[in-house]
């Protein structure tokens, strides 16, 4: 009979694995999220998941949606939902996915940001839908109740939007500008960026600087922040994409908010560029010399990243 014995060492490492193990499963039970205080905070019922995880879902069926004419169930593709994992501590991370009508996406994401929430992605699932579908996507982390809360605030932005009007508008309020003259160089000061005249159309460019398979890549390649201003200087429309990277997402998105320009789209052009770079698309409507200001105050929240 053979006798297997363990070194001093080997026994030495299998205890402090073992001590390990133990360490992380009294912690993960320790972290464990309460469903029915994130359901009660949320105002919806919410399941224990696999691994922990904590979820919320809201079916959007008040809204009837067709998809190259067929009318979409629900469960097809029109629902939201919350997920929660805790993390360190009490803490916890959300992360989720909201559907949202066009109308909706102003509220939607206010409510996010005034509730502590991220917002990180904003596109499209589907084409030939009527009305148009989209979807936010939303982040965050800190106390699972608080965050639940968030989430609440933004569906119910929602459902407020849909109370005021059941059936998603089709355009934003205001006035629709029409080709008249515009004021390049009080908007280029205001901009601090110069502009170029493209029949009739001005247009501020700023570049941007990274890599991708090893091979430089600039402006020429796509990396700009680019903003159109039309119609004339009382009533002007401006559209654009905001080149970013990752940290300097959120800041951005508050800082055109903030100043009222609506968000349109949010994602990604490119895989495996160094750094990764997110775009944002955005539209505005009102006077040319407060659009520019806004958008000077979405670069300047950009630069204090120090990017």
């Amino acid at each position: 009979m053979h006798t297997h014995r363990l070194s001093l060492s080997a026994m030495t490492a299998f205890a402090a694995a073992l001590l390990l193990v133990t360490s992380v499963t009294v912690h993960a039970a320790g972290a464990a999220l309460d469903a029915k205080a994130i359901g009660a905070a949320a105002g919806v019922k919410a399941s224990d998941e696999a691994g922990g995880v904590v979820k919320i879902t809201w079916s959007r069926d008040d809204v009837k949606v067709k998809v190259d004419g067929m009318e979409l169930p629900p469960a097809a593709g029109l629902g939201s939902w919350a997920a929660f994992t805790a993390t360190t501590g009490k803490d916890a991370m959300v992360m989720g996915d909201t559907v949202v009508f066009q109308d909706e996406v102003d509220a939607a994401m206010d409510a996010a940001f005034s509730h502590g929430l991220e917002v990180t992605a904003l596109h499209n699932h589907f084409f030939y839908d009527q009305p148009r579908v989209f979807f936010m996507h939303i982040g965050g982390e800190g106390d699972p109740v608080t965050l639940a809360q968030g989430v609440k605030a933004v569906w119910d932005a929602i459902k407020a939007v849909r109370k005021a009007h059941a059936t998603p508008v089709e355009g934003f309020p205001g006035g629709t500008p029409k080709k008249g003259s515009l004021d390049s160089k009080s908007l280029s000061a205001a901009l601090g960026n110069p502009l170029t005249d493209i029949k009739g159309v001005l247009k501020m460019t700023v570049a941007k600087h990274g890599k991708m398979h090893g091979a430089a890549l600039g402006g020429p390649m796509g990396l700009t922040t680019w903003a159109a201003f039309t119609g004339d200087d009382k009533l002007a429309a401006m559209d654009g994409d905001f080149i970013m990277t990752a940290e300097e997402v959120q800041p951005v998105l508050h800082a055109l908010r903030h100043a009222g320009i609506h968000v349109v789209a949010l994602h990604n052009h490119m895989t495996e560029s160094d750094p990764p770079y997110f775009f944002l698309h955005f539209w505005g409507k009102g006077a040319a010399a407060d659009l520019a200001k806004g958008l000077r105050s979405a670069l300047d929240a950009q630069a204090e990243v120090g990017h």
